[in-house]
C-alpha cells in the first residue's frame, strides 16, 4: 500500500494517540459478547508475498487460508464479480475463514456515493453468496472526496439496512481536522451501526483519530518496511487492543499491509503470536519461510 508512505520512517512519531471519550462508550456495547479476532494480509498473490508459499504451491488461496483466518478482498474494487465467483472463493477456504471485500470503485470513486442504491444492492446480493465466510465489507472513499458531500455519507449510512455490517474509510484530511464535521459523521456512524476504518500509516497520522463508532474494530495497519520500527508499533497496538478487550471490543479485523508487500506474513505472524500471549486468543501462528 503506497498510501501514507514516507521516505524516512524514523522521522515519524508512530505513538498511538489516546482514545477519544466516545471510544469507551462504543466499545461497552460489546461487553459480554466475547471476542472474535481475524488477522490477515491484503492479498494472497505469491507474486506479492514472496517467500511465503512453499515451492510448488498451486492453490494459493487454499494455502493462504490454512495459515490465516481472513483476507481483505481488494479485487472487488476494480471489477464486478457475480455470486458464483464469491461462492468459489468461499468454497476454497476452511470453516471460520472471513473475506472482507471492498465495495466497487464505481460506487465510491465514479459515482462518489451519489445515486448508488441499485449498485449497492447488486454488490450485497452477490457477496452474500459467501454465506458465513463473508466478514465485514468496507468502502473506501477517494482521497479528494470532500466533507462538502457529507450528505452523501449520511444517505449511504441510511441505505445500509442489511444484516451484514459495513465499514467506511474516509481519507481526506478535513474529515478529521474539522471538529464540527468529525462530530457529524462519527455520530451518524454510531446511529447507523457503521464501523469506522482505522488506518495506521506513516504520513497520515490524522487518520488515527482513535474515535471508534462500534465494538467492532476494523484496522488497516501499514508497515514501513523497517522491522525494528514495525515490531515496536505492533507491540504498542497489542497493548491498546488488550485494553479495548477489557472495555468490550467484540470483534477485531486486523489487516497487515506494507509499502512493499514482502514481509507482511512475517509481521502478521509476529502480531498473532504476541496477541495470543497477551489476550488469550488461540489463533494459528502462520508458518513463514
Amino acid at each position: 500500500m503506497k498510501f501514507g508512505k514516507v521516505e524516512d520512517p524514523e522521522s515519524v512519531d508512530f505513538t498511538i494517540p489516546p482514545d477519544h471519550p466516545d471510544t469507551k462508550k462504543n466499545l461497552a456495547k460489546g461487553k459480554g459478547k466475547g471476542l472474535d479476532v481475524y488477522v490477515g494480509c491484503a492479498k494472497w498473490s505469491s507474486a506479492e508475498l514472496k517467500g511465503f508459499y512453499p515451492k510448488g504451491t498451486k492453490d494459493e488461496l487454499a494455502y493462504y487460508s490454512s495459515q490465516f483466518n481472513s483476507i481483505e478482498l481488494n479485487a472487488t474494487f476494480r471489477k464486478r464479480y457475480w455470486a458464483p465467483q464469491y461462492e468459489k472463493w468461499a468454497n476454497a477456504t476452511p470453516d471460520g475463514f472471513k473475506f472482507c471485500p471492498k465495495l466497487p470503485g464505481y460506487i465510491s470513486h465514479t459515482k462518489r456515493l451519489d445515486g448508488v442504491e441499485e449498485s449497492v444492492e447488486v454488490f450485497v446480493e452477490n457477496a452474500s453468496a459467501m454465506g458465513d465466510k463473508l466478514g465485514v465489507p468496507y468502502i473506501q472513499l477517494h482521497d479528494n472526496f470532500d466533507p462538502k458531500d457529507i450528505d452523501r455519507v449520511h444517505n449511504f449510512c441510511g441505505m445500509w439496512k442489511y444484516d451484514i455490517p459495513v465499514a467506511m474509510e474516509l481519507r481526506k484530511t478535513t474529515w478529521y481536522t474539522d471538529e464540527s464535521i468529525a462530530d457529524q459523521w462519527h455520530t451518524e456512524f454510531e446511529k447507523c451501526g457503521i464501523i469506522k476504518v482505522l488506518v495506521d500509516t506513516a504520513a497520515r497520522r490524522d487518520m488515527m483519530h482513535m474515535r471508534l463508532t462500534s465494538p467492532t474494530v476494523f484496522l488497516r495497519w501499514v508497515g514501513c518496511n523497517v522491522d525494528e520500527i514495525d515490531h515496536g508499533r505492533l507491540d504498542e497496538w497489542i497493548e491498546r487492543l488488550a485494553k479495548w478487550k477489557k472495555e468490550g471490543m467484540s470483534t477485531l479485523y486486523f489487516f497487515v499491509h506494507q509499502n512493499k508487500e514482502v514481509s507482511s506474513p512475517k509481521l502478521a505472524a509476529y502480531f498473532i503470536e504476541r496477541l495470543n500471549k497477551k489476550v488469550g486468543t488461540k489463533l494459528h501462528i502462520p508458518e513463514t519461510l
